[in-house]
């Protein structure tokens, strides 16, 4: 994702410090500037979409263990509003945005290197590459971030809380021990290869076939019809594995019907007690916030970008 050098190759192919201020041969601003762009798009996509999120988890855990008829989005907004207040819809904000700057830094700013290193290792930059350039950078990027997306899930389903995420996050770490912050590692490291690789695979591959097929050239049109395109793609590819890794991150608050040993049983349990619906509940609410999500996340990305002087995704 670094701009291009003089000579038209890619600067990440330098494998040594060159001089001072340059890592690998890429200046440390173009470094600063390639991943805070990343991390900027994204929390100022959460920060916009974030009350959808917090409906969503709350859809996630209704009804556990069980079938019934569930609440719809516009139902559980309603009474979410009025037995909570409006605050309620930014819970676990912090967290939230906090992880978008890390999780959203790595996720976007490690494609495009890992898609160059498999450039040089298969010689292709076709669809399959780009989705395994994707899956890497988002599996590594949840890896590292998700104590924050524990916290955050946590602060969402808890009104009365009131001293703040770090005493949550210690609340956590010693009530449950260190390892209750990587709850829901499998299941969120699954989901967030399969969004990234979905929604940058579809991005990339959506932006270059409208460019050879369509008139449209790189600008806002192109990227609001490629990030549309590549939001309805990630949201269907997920949504199961978005709802386990909630209902994992959330097991102490599930242990009435029964700890899930991982993602698998989880699912499993789910499917056997709720039946095939209840591994989309919330998908409608994660559709109606990872749609907009990605497009604002992808536009102000690409405007920070060519602010910033780097090339385009």
């Amino acid at each position: 994702m670094a701009a291009s050098s003089a000579s038209g190759e890619n600067p990440i192919s330098g494998l040594k410090k060159v001089k001072e201020g340059h890592v690998w041969g890429i200046p440390i601003s173009t470094i600063v500037s390639h991943f805070g762009t990343s991390g900027i798009s994204v929390a100022a996509a959460t920060g916009i979409t974030h009350p959808l999120d917090v409906l969503k988890v709350r859809l996630q855990m209704q009804l556990v263990g069980q079938r019934g008829p569930l609440i719809g989005m516009g139902g559980l907004f309603v009474q979410l509003v009025k037995s909570e207040g409006m605050k309620s819809l930014y819970l676990g904000l912090t967290p939230a945005l906090t992880r978008s700057v890390l999780y959203g830094g790595l996720r976007l700013g490690l494609y495009e290197p890992s898609k160059y290193v498999c450039e040089l290792a298969f010689e292709s930059t076709n669809i399959l590459v780009k989705i395994a350039s994707g899956a890497f950078s988002g599996a590594i990027a949840t890896a590292l971030t998700n104590p924050v997306e524990v916290l955050k899930v946590r602060l969402q389903m808890n009104a009365t809380s009131s001293k703040g995420p770090l005493h949550e996050l210690q609340k956590i770490a010693h009530e449950e021990g260190m390892a209750a912050l990587w709850k829901g590692i499998g299941p969120a490291m699954t989901r967030a290869a399969a969004l990234t690789a979905s929604q940058l695979a579809t991005y990339d591959e959506s932006k270059q076939a409208l460019m050879r097929w369509t008139p449209l050239e790189e600008g806002f049109y192109l990227h609001l019809i490629s990030s549309t395109i590549a939001g309805a793609v990630s949201t269907l590819m997920t949504a199961p594995m978005d709802m386990v890794k909630t209902r994992l991150m959330l097991q102490r608050e599930s242990k009435q019907v029964g700890m899930y040993k991982n993602g698998f049983h989880c699912a499993y349990q789910v499917l056997r007690t709720e039946g095939p619906r209840g591994l989309y509940k919330g998908g409608l609410t994660l559709f109606a916030r990872l749609g907009p999500q990605t497009t604002i996340t992808f536009i102000i990305c690409e405007k920070l970008r060519e602010l910033a002087g780097l090339k385009a995704i």
